[in-house]
């Protein structure tokens, strides 16, 4: 059986700043390959040309092949490429319309059979919290909303935990609510790293950045570092 693994990133990485590169460089490592193909998904951005560019720009510097899908312009054959990778990494930005755009074109499947291939899925922001069964969401201009996502993995996802004033107050609104039972909340600068389905770790590229579990217990929302 491959080795499946998800590395949802709360915030942060070469869409910031190209820096040191240190949560792509983890990334590549999971390939086990000495030049990885890595294929970037900006749908969330609408295909940012600019974000295409910086992507471009981090994983040359770290001899990976690289590539990207586009759905707004020509749109190339989505099994053939996508399952010819090593690694893909989504993009952030707008979780909801990149969702609905994917579900178009089947990618949602042709992703999780990806997965199951042994290949590396990554991303940040809306790109961690596709996997999820569902996740927390900006996508609407005026409040957050809990949305369903591929259910790739279980559980419920949160970035930019720590980078958003109103995030950590909503989850655990939620969660006193019994609207959700509990909640993977990623900080800017840090990554969950999900292998084979159950095997959860915290990786910190900041500065003592985390990842918590964020439950309710004794009707306390209880908050505890992965």
């Amino acid at each position: 059986m491959p080795s499946k693994n998800i590395v949802a990133i709360g915030g942060g990485g070469f869409g910031r700043s190209l820096g040191s590169l240190e949560i792509e460089k983890y990334i590549v490592s999971l390939s086990n390959k000495k030049r990885p193909k890595i294929c970037f998904i900006p749908t969330a951005s609408g295909d940012s040309s600019l974000y295409k560019l910086n992507f471009y720009r981090a994983f040359s510097k770290l001899d990976c092949i690289t590539s990207h899908i586009d759905f707004f312009s020509r749109t190339e054959n989505l099994e053939e490429k996508v399952l010819t990778q090593d690694i893909i990494y989504v993009g952030g930005g707008n979780t909801k319309s990149m969702l609905a755009v994917w579900k178009e074109w089947n990618l949602h499947k042709i992703l999780r059979n990806a997965y199951e291939k042994g290949i590396v899925m990554s991303g940040v922001s809306a790109g961690a919290i596709c996997w999820f069964d569902k996740g927390i969401t900006d996508s609407y201009a005026k409040e957050l909303a809990i949305i369903d996502c591929l259910g790739i993995v279980e559980g419920i996802a949160c970035p930019h935990f720590d980078e958003e004033k109103e995030r950590e107050p909503f989850v655990n609104d939620v969660i006193q609510k019994d609207i959700i039972e509990s909640c993977l909340c990623i900080e800017g600068n840090c990554a969950l790293h999900i292998k084979n389905d159950s095997d959860y770790s915290s990786i910190d590229f900041g500065n003592g950045r985390n990842c918590f579990r964020v439950t309710r217990e004794n009707n306390i929302v209880k908050k505890e570092i992965l």
